[in-house]
């Protein structure tokens, strides 16, 4: 007597291998971020929407919060940085940004995703608005515009410069753990911290 289609279709769950079973349990992953935050996020349900089991899973991230971070890069978005021609108009446009991100239910996942992982730099590095590099080729992007159409000191290009206005309203969240900046904290970042340091800096 022929399988029915639901033994057919469990059978043919088990025989994923590979990428095929890893983008299944990314995106059952990120399907419960989405629903459920990282708090509602186990290995138990997120097995069960992939069709597959906790060991699968365990084989490819060791715990519960390398797989959020790796389901939560599923549901980031590439941005491209701006260019209004004005350094004080990109910076606030990075930070509102920035402010609306983590201010939205995705934003409260990164969050989630943040103080769990806590001082571990290792698994920070993996969030893609938190990567340090990605984060910083975008503020040296716009930065170093601003340094060719004579906005900014030259000396003003350096990594630890160029990000301390998103640093600033990271810690915002972060430290204080504001639900959201009011524009006017994103302004007064721009306008009395950044601003005034890339475009007069102090001799070495």
């Amino acid at each position: 007597m022929p399988d029915d289609p639901t033994t057919q279709a469990r059978a043919g769950q088990t025989r994923r291998r590979g990428a095929t079973l890893e983008t299944a349990i990314l995106h059952a992953a990120a399907a419960e971020l989405t629903e459920h935050g990282y708090a509602g996020l186990t290995m138990d349900r997120v097995a069960r929407r992939a069709g597959t089991n906790k060991n699968a899973i365990y084989r490819r991230w060791p715990d519960r919060l390398a797989l959020g971070i790796a389901a939560y890069r599923q549901l980031a978005t590439t941005i491209e940085p701006p260019d209004t021609g004005a350094l004080r108009d990109d910076a606030l446009e990075l930070l509102r940004r920035a402010n609306r991100h983590w201010s939205s239910p995705l934003g409260a996942v990164l969050r989630e995703l943040l103080s769990a992982a806590g001082g571990a730099q290792s698994l920070v590095a993996h969030l893609p608005e938190q990567s340090t590099d990605a984060m910083t080729a975008m503020w040296l992007t716009v930065l170093g515009r601003a340094v060719a159409r004579g906005e900014a000191d030259p000396s003003a290009l350096h990594p630890r410069v160029a990000t301390v206005a998103i640093v600033l309203l990271r810690n915002e969240f972060v430290t204080r753990g504001m639900p959201t900046a009011p524009d006017e904290v994103l302004i007064d970042i721009v306008d009395e911290v950044y601003l005034p340091l890339v475009r007069s800096r102090a001799p070495r």
